[in-house]
């Protein structure tokens, strides 16, 4: 991982808490600054308030990526693409965060917890932060994905 001037902003529910804090920490080890949203703790609570709170930090520029995490990553990653200006990829392995960010210029990536192993998820975050978007032929469709975009009539 390369480190960033710009923090990253993690959130997890109660099933997402340890992976979370496992990646936390890498960040951490690896440079860079990180801005901790929540859970943390293993009571239950509402994995849409932790999706809001980083998808907040990454649109008003407090944070230039966004990581999730909950139980399975899906109800999360509905959550966090709820805002038009999010970019939110569940991701299972590196070769979706590589792509994800070079195709989709994803700006939050999340995990399922009970899916993903730390390993695995440790090396997609790595591939997830060191991956430029290719713009190019890709920025037709991403521009169709922000909120301003209508279609053709």
């Amino acid at each position: 991982m390369t480190p960033a001037q710009t923090p990253i902003a993690l959130g997890a529910d109660h099933a997402g808490v340890g992976l979370k804090a496992t990646l936390r920490e890498a960040l951490r080890a690896a440079g860079h600054p990180v801005l901790d949203l929540g859970t943390e703790g293993e009571a239950s609570v509402d994995y849409p308030d932790f999706a809001r709170a980083v998808c907040a930090a990454v649109t008003e520029g407090r944070a230039r990526f966004g990581v999730l995490v909950c139980g399975t990553g899906i109800g999360i990653s509905i959550a966090a693409n709820r805002d038009p200006a999010i970019r939110c990829a569940l991701v299972h392995d590196a070769t979706a965060a590589r792509l994800t960010r070079a195709h989709n210029d994803a700006n939050v990536i999340a995990f399922g917890a009970r899916l993903i192993g730390t390993e695995v998820a440790l090396d997609a975050l790595r591939v997830f932060l060191s991956t430029p978007y290719e713009g190019g032929r890709h920025n037709r469709r991403v521009a169709k994905l922000s909120p301003d975009w209508t279609p053709p009539s």
